[in-house]
């Protein structure tokens, strides 16, 4: 593995950066601590920094040996927020504020972009602009959207934009990047079901919204069956129903809410304009009504072919081309698409080890996401920061 001697000299003091933001975690778009922090360091290391994009985004811009007059440029974006669940590590830099924590890495993700720019800022052996973008809300409040509205790109600029994110499971020193999706688009749905309510030892006498939503339920499954091509990729997941206060009573409403995941807008479209007919067909056939809520969260995460074939080079001369994985498409959804919707790009996968990690003072936590005993692997720092200052040069390098 070719690491940068000079980002793993560094690597105790940005661990420790980062086990400062973990003991400190805030949630979307109240990022003002961490937002104060990045931005200080940023300047102290001698980097202009703007605050306020997305309410609570930093950028810092680190101009290359040219003064950034070739008119190159190249963003490289981390997340900042937190989760609200409570963490169940006992260590020293577990979280202060009990209800937040630092369960999916976003502490690590700033703190290896961090460790990029002190080095980017010391050295400026390119000719360009790189752009650091530390964005807030991640976590459902779509903080990527709210730069782009701010003018992320209008104000900075840029030909491409990458992002990154810790992934368990993965061998430890192994990296993953594929064309395509990625991540899929996120959505959720709520279906309240009016019948008529009554006796349930007469329900002659009402309209029953409880059978009305099993059916429901089970017709849904049909649209990923039947509706849409074997080979797209789409999940109708009812996770929520809520109905009735007796076991006598038959209620008036049948109340269900879940989520919907695709990696394409087309099959995207198709599942919520076939649920809108089934919610309302299965109710008429029912004489009940319903009203049908779909709301759009966070698109697809899709990479653009000749960004993520680029950035597989840079990572295959770090780790070597074996250990460059291929990164299977998970259901899961990141609001980094915005950006790829506004900017070719490509979102990479970093191996966070499988099982346990152990790095430096302490014992570690399950490498899983989300869990309230996942801490970062602090070793993961210097081979981030490496990637992204790698990626950055070569960039810039590139001939028009």
């Amino acid at each position: 593995m070719h690491l940068i001697d000079s980002i793993v000299a560094q690597a105790q003091e940005m661990a420790a950066l980062r086990r400062d933001i973990h003991a400190h975690p805030e949630l979307c778009f109240e990022e003002w601590r961490t937002a104060e922090l990045v931005a200080q360091k940023l300047t102290e290391w001698g980097i202009t920094v703007q605050q306020g994009l997305g309410k609570t985004g930093v950028v810092g811009i680190v101009k290359g040996r040219d003064g950034g007059t070739c008119g190159r440029a190249v963003g490289l974006r981390a997340d900042m927020d937190a989760l609200p669940m409570q963490e169940h590590n006992h260590f020293a830099h577990a979280s202060r504020h009990p209800g937040k924590m630092h369960a999916c890495g976003h502490d690590g993700h700033t703190a290896m972009l961090l460790a990029a720019a002190r080095y980017l800022s010391e050295h400026r052996d390119f000719d360009g602009t790189v752009y650091l973008i530390f964005q807030p809300a991640e976590e459902g409040g779509g903080g990527a959207r709210e730069m782009v509205r701010d003018g992320l790109f209008t104000q900075f600029p840029m030909e491409a934009v990458f992002g990154m994110h810790n992934w368990p499971g993965m061998p430890a020193g192994t990296m993953a990047i594929s064309p395509g999706p990625v991540m899929a688009s996120s959505n959720e749905f709520k279906i309240t079901i009016r019948g008529k309510g009554g006796h349930a030892a007469m329900p002659h006498t009402g309209i029953d919204p409880v059978p009305v939503a099993c059916q429901m339920v089970q017709a849904f499954q049909t649209i990923i069956s039947r509706n849409k091509k074997p080979v797209d990729a789409g999940v109708i997941s009812v996770t929520m129903i809520h109905t009735g206060e007796a076991t006598n009573v038959v209620p008036d409403v049948c109340e269900l809410q879940g989520t919907v995941r695709t990696f394409s807008l087309e099959v995207l479209d198709m599942i919520e304009r076939r649920m809108r007919q089934v919610a309302e067909h299965t109710c008429a056939a029912h004489e009940a009504s319903c009203t049908f809520e779909f709301e759009r969260n966070y698109p697809p995460t899709i990479n653009a072919a000749a960004e993520t074939a680029f950035a597989r080079t840079v990572m295959a001369a770090i780790v070597g081309e074996d250990k460059v994985l291929v990164q299977e498409p998970a259901m899961g959804a990141e609001d980094f698409a915005f950006m790829l919707q506004a900017k070719p790009g490509a979102y990479c996968f970093i191996a966070n080890g499988d099982g346990q990690h152990r790095d430096m003072d302490h014992g570690g936590g399950p490498c899983t996401l989300h869990n309230p005993s996942y801490d970062f692997n602090d070793g993961l720092i210097p081979l981030g920061a490496t990637y992204w200052v790698r990626l950055a040069q070569q960039w810039l390098a590139q001939a028009r």
